[in-house]
């Protein structure tokens, strides 16, 4: 009995037409070429190719598998997931198996033949639920919604991990950075405390003044508290580091190893297409909100429209369990309903209005993820260009600091020159060193942007 009324459902859903917009991806608010080259494309490689200091990767695989942030991106994955089985679900029949049995005693009594009766009625059954014809796409539309939000999520889940990719690189860095400038603090207050012994012992046989004692020790006190404070802000990066890891495994202690000796990630062309934005993964995570909420509007049209449902169920019943599925014991209900909205005091055309403005702001939003991806990309583009050519003439500078101190000190010992004109080499040369070692952090830094703004394959290619 069950099978032809769901057949018929089946055909009846066939022709079912879907209300509402169909998705249309809106212009770019920002199209063209990125930079000032020529309009090139990049394809961005795992981040085990990309970063290639085994330490940085160890560190990066660490974080993918134990931050905690990570986990709980994860864990919405599977919520959403969960969600778009149960919408998707409803487009579908739900059938269940029955069975019951009733027994009646009525006392000789109570009995209209003034005998006691028992009366039995067994029964079986495949009942349909209450399920909704989706004549107008309505329920079509909820799924589409769902399943678009849950791929939204997916995407969000990426921009956690490229995100998380990039922090550790900084972070990994930043600390090598922070221990190598405390490293050459420590050696710069060595060699002005050598000096100012020197200085001390010219004191003692009137070849040089009290005041020039002061100023070499005031000049060894400032490197001494440099080295005090950069060694602070090196514990602090290394547990901002293992907070990032997600573990209690070690991390990179100060070894001497500088950022200089880094492998520095392929460099960027001058000029992109802005093309490469839309495969960043929170533009496409926006773009997928924006489809929810445009499949959003048809359901709440869709609303205008009657809603019919079906409630039925076919079986078999018999007085007798043992004659329950013998000879001709059919039974079976069925219960059609439509329902049409005449007067809500405007609570539909309200949710249809709600729709149309959440579907506004999920326009508005994308418009404004795409704009960021066109900023962040030309920024890393400038910022590649001009680090370049910074580092190239901080290093030229560096040098020449490092040999006017060494003259300066040469002919202060013959006494051409006063102590201030070596103290002022002296603060010139190390400040020099200094910025040249946060330049070649920077560029490092910016190689690691430059993998999450161009959103990065966050997958690793070799076996961890």
């Amino acid at each position: 009995m069950l099978k032809p009324m769901i057949l018929a459902m089946a055909v009846a859903l066939s022709g079912c037409a879907v209300i509402g917009p169909n998705y249309e991806r809106p212009a770019s608010p920002a199209s063209g070429i990125i930079g000032r080259g020529d309009a090139a494309t990049v394809a961005v490689p795992s981040w085990d190719v990309y970063f290639s200091d085994p330490t940085l990767n160890a560190l990066i695989k660490r974080a993918l598998d134990n931050n905690r942030d990570l986990r709980v991106a994860v864990a919405n994955i599977e919520v959403a997931r969960a969600q778009y089985g149960i919408t998707n679900a409803d487009r579908l029949p739900t059938l269940s198996v029955g069975g019951s049995a009733t027994i009646n005693h009525v006392p000789a009594s109570l009995s209209s033949t003034g005998q006691s009766m028992t009366s039995r009625r067994y029964d079986a059954n495949v009942a349909l639920a209450s399920f909704e014809l989706d004549f107008w796409g309505r329920v079509a539309r909820l799924s589409e919604s769902a399943k678009a939000s849950y791929l939204a999520t997916e995407e969000a889940q990426r921009t956690a991990k490229l995100s998380l990719i990039a922090e550790v690189a900084n972070s990994y860095y930043n600390l090598l950075a922070l221990n190598e400038e405390a490293d050459f603090a420590r050696k710069t207050a060595k060699t002005r405390e050598d000096y100012a012994k020197v200085i001390g012992r010219k004191v003692d046989i009137g070849s040089a003044n009290r005041l020039d004692q002061l100023q070499a020790e005031n000049s060894l006190d400032s490197a001494l508290s440099d080295s005090a404070s950069l060694s602070r802000q090196a514990e602090t990066a290394r547990t901002a580091l293992g907070l990032l890891v997600g573990d209690n495994g070690p991390l990179p202690m100060a070894s001497g190893k500088g950022v200089a000796a880094l492998p520095l990630p392929q460099r960027l062309p001058q000029g992109l297409s802005s093309d490469v934005l839309l495969d960043r993964p929170d533009v496409r995570q926006a773009e997928q909100q924006l489809i929810a909420a445009n499949a959003n509007v048809g359901a709440a049209r869709a609303a205008f429209f009657p809603k019919i449902t079906l409630v039925g169920s076919a079986g078999v019943a018999s007085d007798s369990l043992g004659d329950l599925f013998k000879g001709d014991r059919g039974a079976w209900s069925f219960l059609p309903s439509i329902t049409l909205p005449i007067f809500d005091f405007g609570r539909t055309k309200s949710n249809l209005d709600l729709a149309s403005a959440r579907k506004n702001v999920a326009v508005a939003q994308y418009e404004k993820a795409v704009q960021q991806a066109f900023k962040d990309t030309a920024d890393v583009l400038s910022d590649q260009r001009w680090l370049a050519e910074q580092l190239t003439v901080q290093e030229r500078l560096a040098q020449h600091q490092e040999e006017r101190l060494k003259l300066a000190r040469a002919r202060y010992d013959v006494g051409v020159i006063g102590y201030l004109d070596v103290l002022d080499a002296e603060r010139d040369s190390y400040n020099a060193q200094q910025s040249l070692i946060e330049t070649r952090r920077a560029r490092l830094a910016n190689s690691a942007t430059a993998y999450k703004v161009l959103g990065g394959a966050d997958q690793a290619t070799t076996a961890q």
